[in-house]
C-alpha cells in the first residue's frame, strides 16, 4: 500500500537524517520526499511517500514519535488530502515547434518560465499522474533537464492546533 506520511519536526540540523534513517533501517525506499519550513519558522514539515505493509509502517510511525525533535507524525493516506508536486523541465524547442509546446503547456496549466534560442523551461504543478503525463508529452521534443520537488500534502478541513489535548472535551 502507498502511504503519505506527514512529519512535523523542530527545524534543527540533523533531523532529516535521523528521520530518513528510520525508513532505510526498515528497508523502505522513499518514493518522494519534500521538506520545508511551516507557518512557524521553528517547525518544518517532511512529507514522505513510501510503499509498504501497514503493520511495519505503524512501527516506523511509533519509532518516529520517539525522536525528540519530532513533534507529530500522521499517515494521511486514508484521509481526504490535497497533494502537489512541482516540476521544472527544460525541453528542446526549435522555432517551428514552439507553438505546439506552448499549446501543451496551456492544456496542462503550466507556465513557460524561461525562453532561450533553442529551448524552453516550463513550470508545472499538480498530482503525480499529471506530471508524469506531461513528461511523456515532452519526450518527443527532447527533454534536456528535469527537476521535481517531491510531493507535498495537507489534510483538507480543520485540524486541532499543536498542543491541544485530544482527550479534553469542549
Amino acid at each position: 500500500m502507498r502511504h503519505t506520511i506527514s512529519v512535523l519536526v523542530n527545524n534543527q540540523p540533523g533531523v532529516l537524517s535521523r528521520v530518513a534513517n528510520l525508513f532505510s533501517a526498515r528497508g523502505y525506499n522513499i518514493d518522494s520526499l519534500a521538506v520545508g519550513e511551516t507557518e512557524d519558522p521553528k517547525l518544518s514539515r517532511m512529507t514522505f511517500v513510501v510503499v509498504g505493509d501497514d503493520h511495519v509502517l505503524d512501527q516506523v510511525r511509533k519509532q518516529l514519535e520517539k525522536i525528540v525533535t519530532v513533534v507529530r507524525v500522521d499517515d494521511i493516506s486514508a484521509q481526504d488530502y490535497v497533494e502537489r508536486d512541482l516540476m521544472l523541465i527544460k525541453v528542446s524547442a526549435p522555432a517551428g515547434r514552439r507553438t505546439e509546446i506552448r499549446e501543451l503547456v496551456e492544456i496542462f496549466r503550466g507556465r513557460i518560465v524561461d525562453v532561450a534560442a533553442e529551448h524552453l523551461m516550463i513550470e508545472i504543478s499538480g498530482k503525480e499522474n499529471k506530471i508524469e503525463a506531461f513528461i511523456e508529452m515532452m519526450r518527443p521534443f527532447g527533454i534536456l533537464e528535469l527537476a521535481r520537488t517531491g510531493r507535498i500534502a495537507l489534510v483538507r478541513g480543520g485540524r486541532r492546533p499543536l498542543g491541544a489535548d485530544d482527550d479534553e472535551e469542549d
